[in-house]
């Protein structure tokens, strides 16, 4: 394969001129001299297709020690984040740009690569998992697409492996989840089928992959705008089991996306996960523990998914500030999501939106009481202190949270006076 002319290059976008791009480049060309760094994968990609660009990647024919030297001559921070691997971290006006070395697989075993460096762009795009990604890009805004297909692919959504599919997943299982996670961002028409008979075939394998990077793979699907294509995809070619244990709600995860776009809410994966998940804390919670959630990302799931309180669509503004109350305007929210999902009825949409427009503007006050009034009211420090308070506070809730101080303490006292120390 030749250096494939592409009639629409990318032009000079502004990422690609602004001045902290530009100090990372001059100081690579300094070293290497002219074309020795080019824009590669995302960056390229999204350009391409008119999306956002979050990263800025470079791939380079100088070595990682090259790298460093050349960035610190410049007077630009170098992080050694992935040397073995060829990757050093650029820091240039505050913005990483991530530089790694052209390379070939020396060896593969499916977790993990041995690399050689290489000063061959072709060598480097063979070992790239899909088309769409192995685009480069210089200066220029010309773009060298290896390949042959990148651009096309990139530009019809199609999600092609590089070469033979069984071949690039063998390199690295984790893999078979990027396939459905480009797919839910950036495929459209039929998948292709060579791809998806790969992944079927070594779906297995995905249970040899650390926790933590299949959680990221899923987390990043189910934040695409509508994973529900690709979700169905993985059930039916056996990977969601694999990373997922029965039993599944797939139906609620389908309405949740449904209803996340009809009503402009923010897409939120971890809640998307818990949607697919039974009602059911124990099992959330081993699902979070298998997949190495965070503890914030675990204790969401588990709030979301308990099986009480349960929320209606028909609750009253007092019943709704009481659910609020008990488990916080985040949960209270999330469970409505998910209870909303589960009704699935469209005739129920005001009566749910309005539930949780009530919610959220609804401050929660504190509790006007303290163990400290407990005890002045004469009940002795111990485990009493919290009864009482507790007593004392399902009245107040009960009242509709009365903004009466005075009253509570003297509701208080009754309590106090027909209790036993």
């Amino acid at each position: 394969m030749s250096e494939t002319p592409v009639s629409q290059a990318l032009g000079q976008r502004p990422w690609m001129t602004a001045p902290e791009t530009a100090a990372v480049m001059d100081a690579l060309e300094r070293v290497g001299g002219a074309d020795c760094a080019r824009f590669v994968g995302g960056c390229v990609r999204n350009t391409l297709v008119g999306r956002p660009i979050d990263d800025i990647d470079i791939a380079t024919v100088l070595t990682p020690e090259e790298t460093t030297k050349a960035l610190e001559a410049a007077g630009l921070r170098a992080v050694p984040t992935g040397v073995d691997h060829g990757t050093v971290t650029a820091i240039a006006g505050g913005r990483p740009f991530e530089i790694t070395t052209l390379r070939r697989d020396v060896t593969t075993d499916g977790r993990r690569a041995v690399v050689a460096f290489t000063t061959d762009w072709m060598e480097d795009a063979q070992r790239r998992d899909f088309t769409l990604n192995a685009l480069y890009a210089r200066r220029d805004g010309s773009i060298f697409d290896p390949t042959g297909e990148g651009v096309a692919d990139a530009r019809a959504g199609r999600i092609v492996f590089v070469g033979d599919p069984e071949q690039r997943i063998r390199e690295d299982y984790l893999r078979i989840l990027r396939f459905f996670r480009f797919r839910a961002w950036y495929g459209a028409g039929a998948p292709d089928a060579a791809a998806v008979a790969a992944c079927a075939a070594l779906k297995s394998q995905v249970t040899t992959l650390a926790a933590e990077r299949i959680s990221k793979e899923l987390l990043k699907l189910f934040a695409a705008d509508d994973p529900r294509p690709a979700v169905a995809l993985m059930l039916q070619t056996g990977v969601l089991e694999m990373v997922l244990p029965e039993p599944l709600d797939v139906e609620r995860f389908k309405a949740l996306v449904e209803i996340e776009a009809d009503q402009l809410f923010e897409t939120e994966p971890v809640l998307r996960l818990a949607a697919l998940l039974p009602d059911d804390q124990l099992h959330a919670a081993r699902v979070a523990a298998d997949l190495r959630l965070s503890n914030a990302e675990r204790d969401r799931i588990a709030a979301a998914v308990a099986p009480a309180p349960a929320l209606k669509s028909w609750m009253s503004p007092r019943e709704i500030r009481r659910a609020v109350y008990r488990l916080g305007h985040a949960a209270f929210r999330d469970r409505a999501k998910l209870a909303w999902a589960r009704a699935n009825r469209t005739a129920t949409t005001p009566q749910w939106r309005g539930m949780i427009a009530l919610a959220e503007g609804w401050s929660r006050p504190p509790f006007p009481l303290t163990g400290e009034d407990v005890m002045a009211a004469g009940v002795p420090r111990g485990p009493m202190v919290g009864e009482v308070l507790r007593e004392v506070e399902d009245w107040w809730i009960d009242h509709d949270f009365l903004d009466d101080r005075l009253s509570a303490i003297e509701k208080l006292k009754a309590v106090a006076q027909g209790m036993a120390y």
